[in-house]
């Protein structure tokens, strides 16, 4: 045991152990290393993600052709619903949250979380949450089908009489997902704030450490709100409480605050980390130091705050008062000031750059192109006149899905790519990640670009019969959704084959800088041999001075071109 001191905080730290089994079976043990659970996350998540994926693949089979046709109107709301909420729930969080958990410690220098059971503790819920939802949708009592806002009084409805039915364990599920959420919030704050190595001050941390900070932030101001409004729902519907139940004296509207209060901030709790993501491939890629390091990490911070302020534009058609309509207007326009930041600091560190597409870069270049073009249209729906006028109708699904899966699953993708050699210690296969990226952006925008037509034009969501004239640009979407789920395969068997068999990867086939970068790839189990002390910011390319004092050869020193 030995104590440091950073930036004027005495801590106490412990090479902490860990005892697992070896090989493959630690994968599915109580393990407590960051990096095994990080790697349980993201495998975990994933497979969620492809069950999402085949509900997705039968919605937009149905909207095919004008007619409801293809599966029962209940099993359809009880799969868009099903639909919404693994992706959201997990998917998206879990899956950055497992990125977080393997990167975050080794780029602050530390050996591990700082409660490392409480993280085993929150991944091990994460598989409860999953079997809960699934077992939602099969239940005698019928599937949940209010969506995965599930809004009072549709939610609160109880056709069957029985105690348990599928909204009941699907509001449950969510429930706990709120628990697992706030614990991990918790660790992630006091992990970086707490256990960076000595010389690692806040502005010497990565920016997706930055990121990841805001996130987490979010998380423990928002999340509380939705996870008591779902206690509520829950105590409305098994109990006969009257919190949201009209009929019993309750405000359905009070569910609406309390939902988008976490909820839209949860945006920027997905988005941020990709924001991070982008932040250190570029300059990877491009050769390039991170143009405006400072400001881009404090606007990381900027979006945080705002994200408090911005929840009511989701309830412009709820009765809002105009003056109330007006300030969060303007609230929500004002996130595009720090967003925007980011975008031109990106724009500025691949200009002039030494450009390698490879697959990260051709994802991160992607999901930027796709988040540009989400942020248009969110500022579109930001306005209180075009957003009521395309309320409940496709534009905003449109929007929505260029935001999460035209960004942050186009993001998640090239962090994958690009620290799968570090996670496991071999190259995937470029060819099979090019061909992964390209139908992966071409499948999305014909997917999601449609929507924003069929929205204008009035046809609303969540049906799954409409008028003809929707049935030529519901007919591309469809093609663009089976396209898009296609684009999985290659991937899969990239992943899958790279891992077992791959060429062994060095240590840092990119030739990157940063803290994860200067240890073996896979890392050790405690990371680090010593501890390193930091002497100097990210991002150096070009720079003769070093990173650490541990390397005093210049690890910032112009670097042979990275490994195929």
């Amino acid at each position: 045991m030995k104590e440091i001191t950073i930036d004027g905080i005495s801590d106490v730290t412990e090479k902490p152990e860990h005892e697992q089994p070896p090989n493959w079976r630690r994968y599915f043990s109580f393990s407590t290393d960051h990096k095994v659970i990080g790697i349980q996350y993201l495998v975990t998540s994933f497979l969620f993600f492809l069950v999402g994926g085949i509900f997705a693949m039968v919605i937009r089979g149905e909207l095919m052709t004008p007619e409801s046709d293809l599966v029962d109107r209940t099993i359809y709301n009880g799969m868009f619903t099903m639909h919404g909420t693994i992706m959201l729930f997990l998917w998206t969080f879990p899956s950055l949250v497992g990125l977080a958990n393997y990167l975050v410690p080794i780029m602050i220098g530390a050996r591990d979380m700082a409660f490392p059971r409480l993280n085993a503790a929150a991944f091990w819920m994460v598989p409860v949450v999953g079997v809960l939802m699934i077992a939602s949708f099969f239940v005698p009592g019928g599937p949940a089908q209010s969506g995965w806002w599930a809004y009072p009084p549709v939610s609160i409805q109880n056709p069957t009489g029985n105690l348990i039915n599928g909204q009941v364990l699907w509001i449950l599920a969510v429930a706990i997902s709120g628990v697992s959420s706030i614990m991990g919030a918790v660790n992630f704050v006091t992990t970086i704030v707490r256990m960076r190595a000595p010389g690692m001050t806040f502005f010497r941390m990565p920016a997706f450490v930055w990121t990841v900070f805001a996130a987490q932030i979010i998380q423990l101001f928002g999340l509380p709100a939705l996870t008591a409004g779902a206690v509520m729902l829950l105590f409305d519907i098994t109990m006969g409480t009257g919190f949201f139940n009209p009929a019993n004296g309750g405000n359905p509207v009070l569910f609406q605050h309390f939902f988008w209060f976490y909820s839209h901030p949860a945006v920027y709790v997905i988005i941020l980390p990709i924001f991070g993501i982008f932040s250190e491939i570029f300059p990877v890629y491009s050769r390039k130091p991170l143009f405006g390091y400072k400001v881009v990490v404090i606007s990381s911070m900027l979006i945080a705050g705002v994200s408090g302020l911005v929840w009511v534009h989701h309830m412009y058609a709820s009765g809002t008062p105009p003056w109330m309509r007006m300030i969060f207007m303007l609230s929500t326009m004002c996130v595009s000031v720090p967003t925007g930041i980011k975008v031109f600091a990106w724009v500025a560190t691949i200009w002039g750059g030494k450009i390698r597409l490879n697959t990260p870069m051709l994802f991160a270049l992607g999901g930027l192109i796709m988040f540009v073009f989400a942020g248009i249209t969110g500022i579109m729906l930001s306005a209180v006149p075009v957003d009521i006028h395309v309320n409940n109708t496709y534009f905003v699904v449109g929007h929505f899905h260029y935001v999460l899966y035209g960004t942050v699953t186009m993001g998640m993708y090239a962090a994958i790519y690009h620290w799968f050699p570090k996670m496991t210690g071999k190259m995937y296969y470029e060819g099979l990640g090019q061909l992964h990226f390209w139908l992966s952006f071409i499948g999305t925008n014909l997917n999601f670009l449609p929507m924003h037509p069929l929205g204008l034009q009035g046809m609303l969501r969540r049906v799954s019969s409409y008028a003809p004239e929707y049935e030529f640009w519901n007919l591309v979407a469809s093609l663009g959704a089976f396209l898009l789920g296609m684009s999985t395969l290659p991937f899969i068997l990239n992943i899958v084959s790279s891992w077992i068999q791959g060429k062994e990867a060095p240590a840092n086939p990119w030739r990157a800088i940063g803290l994860e970068w200067m240890i073996s790839s896979p890392p050790d189990v405690e990371n680090f041999e010593e501890i390193p002390i930091i002497i100097a910011e990210p991002y150096g390319y070009g720079k003769s001075e070093p990173l650490t004092s541990n390397d005093p050869n210049g690890h910032h020193a112009e670097v042979p071109e990275p490994v195929n």
